[in-house]
C-alpha cells in the first residue's frame, strides 16, 4: 500500500481514486545519496545537490537551503547534468609536441600525470633555499597559481596550504567572490 493510500485511509478519505501503479511511484531521486556543490559556470556560485546512485550522477538540482539561489539555477545551471552526459563532450585531451605540425588526442589520465610531472620538474629547477644574502626564504618563483571565480574560501585555504607551503610557491591569486 502506497503512502498516499496510508494517509488517506487514516485520515478517513474515500477510496483512492488513483491507480496502483501511480500511487506507489517514487521519484528517481528516492534513496539517492545527496551532495551539496557549487554551479561551476559563473562567480555567483549558486548550490546545487548532485544525486547519485551507486557511483554514478542520476539528477543536478538547485539547493533551496542556499541563501544565494535559493534552489533556482539559471538556464546554464540547470543544463549542468547535460554537461556531465553529453555524448558529445570530451573526455580526452588534445596534445601537440613541441616543434610538431599537428595535434594528438591523449588521454585525460595521461595529461593529468604530465601537468603533475612538470610541475614537479619546474619545482625542483627553480626551488630557492636561501636567497642571495643567504637568508631562507624556501620558494619557487617559477610557478604561479590563478584560481576560479567558483572557488569557495575553503577550496583557496586548501590551493594556498598546498601551494604555498607545500610547493613553495609564491605567486597565488584568485578572483573568488564567494
Amino acid at each position: 500500500m502506497g503512502l498516499l493510500t496510508q494517509l488517506r485511509n487514516h485520515i478517513g478519505m474515500k477510496p483512492n481514486p488513483i491507480s496502483r501503479s501511480t500511487d506507489e511511484m517514487r521519484p528517481r531521486t528516492d534513496g539517492a545519496d545527496v551532495t551539496v556543490s557549487v554551479c561551476p559556470y559563473c562567480a555567483v556560485g549558486c548550490s546545487q545537490l548532485v544525486y547519485a546512485k551507486q557511483g554514478r550522477i542520476i539528477d543536478i538540482e538547485g539547493n533551496y537551503d542556499s541563501p544565494i539561489n535559493g534552489g533556482t539555477l539559471c538556464p546554464k545551471g540547470a543544463a549542468t547534468y547535460g554537461l556531465l552526459h553529453n555524448p558529445h563532450r570530451e573526455t580526452t585531451v588534445k596534445y601537440r609536441a613541441p616543434y610538431s605540425d599537428h595535434w594528438e588526442e591523449r588521454p585525460l589520465e595521461w595529461a593529468m600525470d604530465r601537468i603533475a610531472e612538470r610541475v614537479k620538474q619546474t619545482r625542483d629547477a627553480t626551488y630557492e633555499e636561501t636567497d642571495e644574502n643567504g637568508v631562507p626564504v624556501m620558494r619557487t618563483l617559477g610557478i604561479g597559481h590563478l584560481g576560479g571565480a567558483t572557488l569557495d574560501n575553503e577550496e583557496n585555504y586548501l590551493i594556498k596550504k598546498l601551494f604555498t607551503g607545500g610547493l613553495g610557491i609564491v605567486a597565488i591569486e584568485n578572483q573568488a567572490r564567494i
